[in-house]
């Protein structure tokens, strides 16, 4: 069984090796004289310089095209130097302007820290003559107590003895 599929494969590829119909490999191209040589030669040259002119005003055209490019690109540069130097300016009127109110922000602290110590200074010195006054007037310092404290407790000794000094002290929640 096996012998005959083999066969039969070798039948049905035998005529891809054998074809029916010769096959030639190469076409032979009828002959050409020298004369059509010299033409086609001459045509070909001719073509070329046709090629190389176009070749040559493409070039120049191109050269045109980016001369002109150039230019674009200088008035580009132009515009962007103009508004690097607006921008710079810009910048430069901003900081001058912060800067301004930053000076005139110290300023007003400085007028206030002034305005403050101006408007304290009388305040102060009054407070210290109340002060002074105060300590003079009821010995604050006295090792028995301040005048009022002395009075007070004076006051009390004769509210024992003295009934009109004991309702008055208890009237005024002296005692």
């Amino acid at each position: 069984m096996h012998i005959r599929s083999l066969l039969i494969s070798c039948l049905l590829l035998l005529p891809l090796f054998f074809p029916a119909v010769p096959a030639q490999a190469v076409d032979v191209a009828p002959r050409i004289t020298d004369r059509e040589i010299v033409e086609r030669l001459t045509r070909l040259e001719e073509g070329q310089k046709n090629l190389d002119k176009r070749l040559s005003d493409m070039q120049a055209f191109n050269e045109q095209r980016f001369a002109s490019m150039d230019q674009r690109f200088a008035s580009m540069d132009q515009r962007f130097a103009s508004i690097d130097q607006r921008f710079t300016d810009l910048q430069n009127t901003m900081l001058a302007l912060y800067g301004s109110l930053i000076a005139l922000i110290i300023a007003l602290f400085g007028y206030i820290a002034w305005d403050r110590r101006t408007m304290f200074k009388p305040m102060m010195a009054r407070l210290e003559r109340i002060e002074r006054d105060l300590e003079r007037d009821l010995e604050l310092g006295h090792d028995q107590g301040s005048r009022l404290t002395r009075l007070v407790v004076m006051l009390r000794e004769m509210a024992k003895t003295d009934p009109k000094i004991a309702d008055a002290l208890r009237s005024c929640s002296l005692q």
